[in-house]
């Protein structure tokens, strides 16, 4: 399973947990957190494999644009494990335990 990450950024929190509520009824998807990015956007951020994300997101925009103003959207098919390891995303823990298991630091 190709492992995606989306997010959805709007301009309030209450246009972010309708798309959130949105995109996780809508498919198989883990809303793993949000962010608040200043000037009253937030943006939440879900992870599933890929076909799930792309029907999540969609759902998410619909949702998002009845409550509030969607700013954007964007979807990354497996994210490099850096990106995993820096940002909070919802997979620290699990890529910190891969790298530990090649005998990484």
């Amino acid at each position: 399973m190709a492992e995606a990450l989306g997010m959805i950024e709007c301009r309030s929190f209450a246009a972010m947990v309708e798309a959130s509520d949105a995109m996780v009824k809508a498919a198989k998807v883990e809303l793993v957190g949000y962010e608040k990015t200043g000037g009253g956007h937030v943006t939440a951020i879900i992870r599933g494999d890929v076909a799930a994300v792309k029907a999540a997101v969609e759902a998410g925009q619909s949702g998002a644009a009845k409550v509030g103003e969607l700013i954007a959207t964007h979807i990354i098919a497996r994210p490099h494990v850096n990106v995993d390891l820096v940002l909070p995303l919802g997979r620290k823990d699990a890529v910190s335990k891969e790298i530990e298991s090649r005998g990484g630091k």
